[in-house]
């Protein structure tokens, strides 16, 4: 279970961010919605840790994150989130499936090259496995952000803007794959979008 209480981040600039109370249910899916500019991706960063708030907290069952310090929160991150930025960040030089298992080996896990395998070809980009990130193009990256924040089986995805240079067919494959994620473990999606293509896909949706 994610329980969010009380949350209120602060920029440097001073401006803060306050999100209402919500929780989410392991293997529940949830879309975050709201306009440019309401702390869609910010929320991500502090479910994840990544950024810290100012007061309240971010609990998963026992955990909270407040608690960790750096390091153990960059374990706990490892362990149990997969993270899709907006951004695309992967280790140039090296192919698609070495930037894989290297997210499975600096993460403390074991490469499962079964699933790996599985995860480009569910998303189309199989036959892409051993060419560099720069050498595909922008759809193609962000496929490859997905098969990479999947790699590690976590119990949570993060996942900031993650269709918004798919067409209809990977979007459909997308959407497929997280369903099925979500039949075959207990994954939870957690979606911040403008795509309208998915808002119909979910039940649980959190509004800033």
């Amino acid at each position: 279970m994610l329980s969010v209480k009380s949350l209120i981040y602060s920029y440097p600039s001073g401006r803060e961010l306050r999100f209402n109370d919500f929780s989410c249910s392991q293997g529940e899916n949830m879309l975050i919605l709201g306009n440019s500019g309401s702390g869609k991706t910010s929320l991500l960063h502090l479910l994840s840790g990544i950024l810290s708030p100012l007061s309240g907290g971010v609990m998963f069952d026992n955990t909270t994150l407040s608690n960790l310090s750096g390091s153990e929160k960059d374990r706990f991150r490892g362990k149990n989130i997969g993270m899709i930025f907006q951004k695309h960040f992967f280790i140039e030089g090296i192919s698609v499936m070495e930037n894989l298992k290297a997210a499975c080996r600096l993460s403390g896990n074991r490469v499962n090259m079964e699933h790996l395998k599985l995860m480009l070809q569910m998303l189309g980009i199989d036959k892409l496995a051993q060419k560099k990130p720069e050498q595909l193009s922008e759809g193609e990256q962000q496929r490859f952000s997905i098969a990479r924040a999947m790699a590690n089986n976590p119990s949570w995805i993060f996942a900031d803007e993650p269709t918004s240079s798919l067409d209809d067919d990977n979007c459909e494959n997308f959407i497929r794959l997280m369903n099925l994620s979500l039949s075959d473990n207990p994954v939870s999606w957690l979606i911040a979008t403008h795509d309208n293509r998915l808002k119909s896909h979910f039940t649980n949706i959190y509004n800033l």
